[in-house]
């Protein structure tokens, strides 16, 4: 068993269970405990499951979502290559849509100021850097501000996004599975990224491989409603064929 089956089974029982214990997972995957221990911290790293003595809980029982500022420290030089990848498909003279989420905000932090784009953007961290870009006509989308990742959200946000059509969407993701396609943990992020999919011609979603193969509460878009995921060389070959089976072109970085 590949270490990302492994992990994903870590998960299902988890959720399952409520908790998983070190002990009973070595026995029943046939593994030594190091290697539960090594799974259970690669799987807290990634925010899926929250260490504790002898196993680990899910993180869905904490009924706590990571703000922005937490997941932008996390892998940030992995997000940041990711970004840089993305820039490569920007349409020249076009518009995009730029999520909010810290990967999209490094694509807002890479931007050449005389870069000539109209970027529509929920997210107010982005659109502060985007702000003093003169080469860039930018659209901040109106909405409620959640508080948790600084992104504008709700009926304004998605009537909005109803009336536009834009080259490109960069869509950033909580988690990300054959299965279950594209998820997070917020209803009314969840609206808002489904909105933005549907309004442009060409959506590219940016993700740390640590994302796929989890699932969250609320799906926003299947993988045959992308174009692109750009991702990093972190991700399993076999979850990447999986990927690319469903629709999407996978790009590491």
């Amino acid at each position: 068993m590949y270490a990302a089956e492994r992990q994903q089974r870590i998960i299902a029982e988890a959720r399952r269970a409520g908790r998983v214990e070190v002990t009973a997972l070595a026995d029943s995957l046939g593994v030594a405990a190091e290697t539960i221990r090594r799974d259970l911290t690669a799987l807290e790293r990634r925010g899926s499951l929250r260490r504790v003595h002898g196993g680990a809980i899910p993180v869905e029982r904490l009924e706590v979502e990571p703000s922005l500022a937490t997941r932008s420290g996390r892998l940030a030089d992995v997000k940041r290559r990711i970004a840089a990848r993305a820039l490569d498909e920007l349409p020249a003279g076009g518009s995009i849509i730029l999520d909010a989420g810290s990967t999209t905000q490094a694509v807002a932090e890479l931007l050449p100021p005389d870069l000539d784009l109209t970027v529509l953007t929920n997210s107010l961290a982005a659109a502060t850097v985007l702000s003093t870009h003169p080469g860039i006509s930018l659209y901040l989308l109106g909405g409620r501000v959640r508080g948790q990742t600084g992104a504008a959200v709700g009926e304004w946000t998605t009537t909005a996004l109803s009336d536009v059509v834009v080259d490109v969407a960069f869509i950033g993701t909580n988690g990300l599975s054959v299965a279950r396609g594209l998820t997070t943990p917020d209803q009314s992020e969840a609206l808002v990224k489904r909105a933005m999919v549907a309004a442009a011609r060409t959506c590219v979603v940016l993700t740390d491989s640590s994302k796929a193969g989890d699932d969250h509460l609320h799906r926003f878009a299947e993988l045959a409603d992308i174009d692109v995921v750009i991702t990093d060389t972190d991700l399993d070959d076999d979850v990447a064929a999986e990927i690319r089976s469903a629709g999407p072109e996978v790009v590491t970085a």
